[in-house]
């Protein structure tokens, strides 16, 4: 088996958690799967010789991907030109929808959009992913601290 065919595997294995780390982090599946896509091409031409968590290293790479998108969100001051609506989550049977309908919800989309990329990141990752905060420190380059203080602001 050929490095690129080992990667491509490793990646796919992770591309559910990413996906649903960049929807979290967008609230639109289109962006989510142009995140994943870009992670991919990233990824396929890193060196990951030296990642021993290869699915952290991926989580890190959708989220600072999420985050750059997120900034670019907002310098480009984009607006919907109708009411945004979260697209569907593909794949997921209707009582598994139900339930994640119920415990994320349109509401919790719209409270996200008026988050800092900074604080919806920190938020997101903890409180949806348990990803600790001396990992999320880093992607935000902010102290373990300042990642705590954004997740509860974010609250």
């Amino acid at each position: 088996m050929d490095e690129q065919q080992w990667l491509a595997e490793r990646f796919e294995e992770s591309r559910t958690h990413l996906g649903a780390v960049a929807y979290r982090m967008l609230g639109s599946q289109a962006e989510a799967d142009d995140a994943v896509q870009d992670a991919w091409l990233r990824f396929s031409r890193s060196d990951t010789s030296g990642v021993a968590n290869l699915r952290g290293w991926l989580t890190t790479i959708v989220a600072r991907v999420c985050l750059n998108m997120l900034q670019s969100r907002r310098s480009r001051r984009e607006e919907p030109l109708d009411e945004h609506v979260p697209d569907p989550v593909d794949g997921i049977d209707p009582e598994r929808q139900a339930i994640l309908a119920d415990s994320v919800g349109s509401a919790l989309l719209v409270v996200l959009d008026t988050l800092v990329p900074a604080e919806r990141l920190s938020f997101v990752l903890h409180d949806m992913f348990a990803v600790p905060f001396s990992e999320i420190a880093p992607i935000v380059e902010r102290s373990p601290a300042a990642t705590r203080q954004l997740a509860s602001r974010a609250r």
